[in-house]
C-alpha cells in the first residue's frame, strides 16, 4: 500500500526526470574535466544516449536501477501496489533498452550503461578507470556489474 494519497503521488511521480539527472550531471562533470567533449541526448541515434563521444563512438547510458531493472540491485524494487502493471512497464522498458543496444551495436557503436547506484557514495578518483576505458577497444561494458541474484 502507498504511503501517499493518488493526488500526492501523481505529483512526485510528474518530477521524476529523464533527463539531466544527478548521476547524469556527474558523469558529464567527471568528462569535461577529464578533457573530453561530447554531445548530449543526440536524438539522431537509437534511444537518443545521455552522452555521445562522436571521436570514439561511443554512446553513454546513465540508467536508473528502478526503470531499467539493475539485476540484482537493491533499487530495482517493485512497488507492491498494482505490481502487474508495474512489471509490465519494466519489461518493456528492458526490451526497449535491449533493441536499443542491438541498434547501436549495428551501427558500429561502443556502449557504456553506467548505474545510478554505481554512483552513489563514491568520489571522483573512484571513476578513473573510465577515460582509460574510453580509449580502449572494448564495446560494452555495464558499470557497476549486475549482480546476480
Amino acid at each position: 500500500m502507498d504511503i501517499v494519497d493518488p493526488e500526492t503521488r501523481s505529483r512526485i511521480m510528474s518530477r521524476v526526470r529523464g533527463t539531466n539527472t544527478k548521476p547524469e550531471l556527474r558523469i558529464r562533470r567527471f568528462l569535461h574535466a577529464a578533457g573530453f567533449r561530447f554531445r548530449l541526448h543526440t536524438r539522431s541515434l537509437p534511444g537518443s544516449p545521455d552522452i555521445t563521444l562522436r571521436k570514439y563512438d561511443l554512446a553513454i547510458f546513465v540508467n536508473g536501477c528502478f526503470w531499467h531493472r539493475h539485476t540484482g540491485c537493491h533499487l530495482a524494487a517493485t512497488p507492491s501496489t498494482n505490481p502487474e502493471k508495474w512489471q509490465a512497464k519494466f519489461r518493456a522498458n528492458v526490451e526497449r533498452d535491449r533493441r536499443t543496444l542491438d541498434a547501436l551495436r549495428a551501427l558500429g557503436w561502443r556502449v557504456l550503461i553506467i548505474w545510478e547506484c554505481g554512483l552513489r557514495g563514491i568520489r571522483d578518483p573512484d571513476l578513473d578507470w573510465l577515460p582509460v576505458w574510453i580509449q580502449g577497444p572494448e564495446c560494452y561494458r555495464e558499470w557497476p556489474e549486475p549482480q546476480v541474484r
